[in-house]
């Protein structure tokens, strides 16, 4: 699979094909797909021999001259020629025989004149200086015989020869050769039909072979496309394939289905509707003899979501290298790790069952420095584990501050933790337990989530622990109050227009401390095991027993949700102005809630309900390569750049050229990746503690090419696959202040004691 950088707007074409020749029937129909493979039957070249063909004669075409067979010339057979049959037998085309299987009717003749001539000697010669793309001729304005449908209906040729148009070196792969140059053994035997977003059209192409060790490739194939640079890499058709690579809401292979059936039917409909327009102009001028058109071509077929997906994973694979390099350079100050079990059911085939975790570790802007699969935790995360640290050692940067976990944050006297052990190349590693996590925990003492006072609990267990910034509450109020002023609003009551997204962007939060939190959280927990913690209905918010026998197992891991001294939690990433104010907006890197967003989301980046190991992998990496440039692109100060690509190779050679052409970079944001760390991701790191080979993932190799086309997909799916937007940070909840955990009596709600402090204040109705 191939790209094309190389070409204008107007001549960009998506390819999307076949890797392995021989099966043009399959192609035609899109019934099947097949990829890669060694390329032997496909790659044998026409021998530059006479060969004369043995036709039926005709009985319509007995008294007409004959054409006489000719030799072939540029590895071109003429065992065919194969025309429309309204075209006349004196215009009949010569094409190779399985070209003429491959190309549709309509595109016979006009291909046949652009591309060939007969020599001096009687033999089919390729026209000089070809082109890469070939258009056929367009439909007249003028009628003065009966219109026939092949210029309607008529599609556009692509002439894939690199050897041949542009004269490139391209070497034979084997080793024993010594990089001997390939060489041109003339067409390939076989066309192919492409798909395109609202139509189709053909490609050719050439071989090439190792006069040393005799082996043959066909151009399209991988080991002649990694040898071009960008500029001259064409693409299987990239339009098609871009629409599957954003894994979002509604953009299913069943949406893009429908919408390829739509696009191929609206353009057949068109030209169909043009075609007619003009017989039956024709056929309404007066004439002696009574008028025969033929019919137009039967509609393109349109490949079903399997044939699509398994195209996708042939163009994830073609992009490994570059994909696992950029996540490996991936690094961060503040980390956090966490597991989820979700995703594991939908690894199928042979690793199915196998999983039983999937483990990721984050960074401070939501960007996954590693993801795998695991048949267990602890002990099977460390090799994981020194894989990192040796990452930051080679990279020469400095080691983390902090590592955000969902459990073993702390141990028992100066005992160290397994964690701490895990991570012993960052002794200084600060370990810290996620806040989320520790108020759920608290929250099972709970009688019921569907309490009256559920909610409130939570938001007084959030203000028990975090304080927010005086100053930063303080602006953002004046900004507030202005804005509502200049809107004719009241300024009475601020607080109650305040939403929790505006208080997470501009103010900052920090815990209160071991000895403080402690105090406020047991004086909120006695106050609501009594009868002020009962509901309308005289249901207690807390099962006393329950709540108290939690409280003396967690209290211990107060110290463990406090933010480590010296280290900067927040990040300023620009400013905007609200009310005539001027607000400064942060990021926060506390926590593992990015981490729960994102394995939130890797559920849909593997399409369908399973995949089996090589499918899920490929699509594990592409999944991450996008989610880790989304989150770099969104934590920049200046804003995310206009231009969105994730082609880490095209933007590398973009950048290089501007620089020494017109000494700037079209993307200086763009960082390149360093050289692949050779960890093991996904599924492969899973394969090490099953003691499973290492799978074969070469986009040309035969097992590849069976197990890319095993999906489990069906084309009816009503519903569209994808995701939602971020999920907030769910600590966020109303700002309580934690020095009066009673109630009042004849209140139904929690309430201050004093307005002293302003962060303390109390905000009750959220937004």
């Amino acid at each position: 699979m191939v790209y094309n950088f190389g070409l204008t707007a107007s001549q960009e074409q998506i390819v999307v094909t076949e890797g392995r020749a021989g099966q043009q029937a399959l192609l035609q129909e899109f019934t099947k797909s097949r990829y890669g493979g060694t390329h032997v039957s496909a790659a044998r070249p026409n021998l530059s021999v006479a060969r004369r063909v043995t036709k039926t004669p005709d009985p319509q075409t007995e008294a007409q001259a004959t054409v006489p067979d000719v030799a072939v010339c540029a590895s071109v057979s003429t065992e065919s020629r194969t025309a429309p049959q309204h075209l006349g037998p004196a215009s009949a085309p010569l094409l190779p025989r399985l070209w003429s299987e491959g190309l549709p009717p309509e595109d016979h003749r006009w291909i046949s004149k652009v591309l060939f001539r007969l020599g001096s000697k009687g033999k089919l010669e390729l026209q000089d200086n070809l082109k890469l793309w070939y258009h056929p001729p367009q439909p007249s304005q003028l009628y003065h015989q009966a219109p026939a449908p092949d210029r309607f209906f008529a599609h556009p040729l692509l002439v894939w020869m690199p050897y041949k148009l542009w004269k490139v070196r391209v070497v034979c792969p084997n080793p024993a050769c010594g990089q001997h140059q390939l060489t041109g053994a003339g067409l390939h035997k076989r066309s192919r039909r492409v798909l395109d977003v609202d139509r189709t059209y053909n490609m050719v192409t050439e071989t090439l072979t190792c006069t040393k060790c005799r082996a043959s490739h066909v151009s399209w194939s991988q080991t002649v496309l990694m040898q071009l640079d960008l500029a001259h890499r064409f693409a299987c058709d990239i339009r098609v394939i871009r629409l599957l690579r954003e894994r979002g809401l509604g953009n299913s292979p069943t949406r893009l289905l429908k919408q390829l059936k739509e696009n191929h039917t609206e353009e057949w409909l068109n030209r169909v509707a043009r075609y007619t327009t003009e017989c039956v102009a024709f056929l309404q001028r007066p004439g002696l003899l009574p008028m025969n058109f033929p019919e137009p071509p039967e509609p393109s077929v349109v490949p079903s979501c399997k044939w699509l997906l398994s195209v996708y994973s042939q163009d994830i694979l073609t992009r490994l290298d570059d994909i696992k390099a950029k996540l490996t350079s991936t690094l961060g100050t503040i980390l956090k790790m966490d597991s989820t079990k979700k995703i594991t059911k939908k690894l199928a085939g042979t690793a199915k069952g196998t999983a039983l975790w999937l483990t990721s570790v984050g960074n401070e802007y939501g960007q996954i420095l590693m993801s795998v699969l695991t048949a267990q935790e602890g002990a099977g995360l460390d090799p994981m584990a020194a894989d990192l640290v040796r990452r930051y050692q080679q990279a020469g940067v400095d080691p983390p501050v902090a590592l955000y976990v969902d459990c073993g944050c702390c141990a028992g006297a100066a005992e160290d933790t397994k964690l701490k052990a895990r991570f012993s190349g960052w002794p200084d590693l600060i370990v810290r337990l996620d806040i989320w996590h520790f108020m759920r925990r608290l929250a099972l003492g709970c009688t019921t989530d569907a309490h009256q006072l559920y909610p409130l609990f939570m938001s007084r267990l959030s203000a028990c622990i975090f304080e927010w910034d005086a100053a930063d509450l303080a602006l953002l109020r004046e900004a507030k109050s202005q804005q509502l002023q200049s809107q004719g609003l009241s300024t009475l009551d601020v607080d109650r227009h305040l939403s929790r997204e505006e208080l997470a962007l501009h103010c900052r939060r920090r815990t209160r401390g071991e000895d403080t939190t402690t105090e406020v959280l047991e004086g909120l927990l006695r106050a609501l095991m009594g009868d002020r913690g009962n509901d309308s209905l005289g249901v207690p918010l807390l099962d006393t027993e329950r709540m108290e026998h939690i409280w003396r197992v967690q209290r211990k891991h107060v110290k463990c949700i406090q933010d480590p001294p010296g280290v900067a939690l927040y990040t300023k990433t620009g400013e905007l102005t609200k009310g005539g104010v001027r607000l400064p907006m942060f990021r926060c890197a506390r926590g593992s809630t990015s981490l729960e967003s994102f394995h939130l989301h890797l559920n849909r980046f593997i399409p369908g309900t399973s995949a089996n190991s090589l499918n899920f992998q490929v699509y594990l990496l592409e999944g991450l390569h996008r989610w880790n440039q989304d989150r770099g692109g969104a934590a920049l100060c200046t804003g995310p750049s206009a231009l969105r690509s994730y082609s880490g190779d095209l933007l590398t050679c973009v950048n290089s050229n501007f620089e020494k052409l017109f000494g700037r970079k079209v993307a200086p944001e763009f960082c390149p990746p360093s050289r692949y760390t050779g960890e093991l991701i996904g599924v492969q790191y899973l394969f090490r503690q099953t003691g499973q080979a290492l799978q074969d993932m070469h986009p040309d190799s035969e097992v590849t090419a069976q197990l890319i086309e095993e999906h489990d997909v069906e084309d009816d799916v009503g519903e569209d696959e994808g995701f939602s937007d971020l999920i907030e940070d769910p600590t966020l909840l109303d700002i309580e202040a934690p020095d009066t955990p009673t109630l009042a009596p004849g209140r139904t709600t929690l309430a201050p004691h004093t307005e002293e402090a302003e962060n303390r204040y109390v905000i009750n109705h959220l937004k």
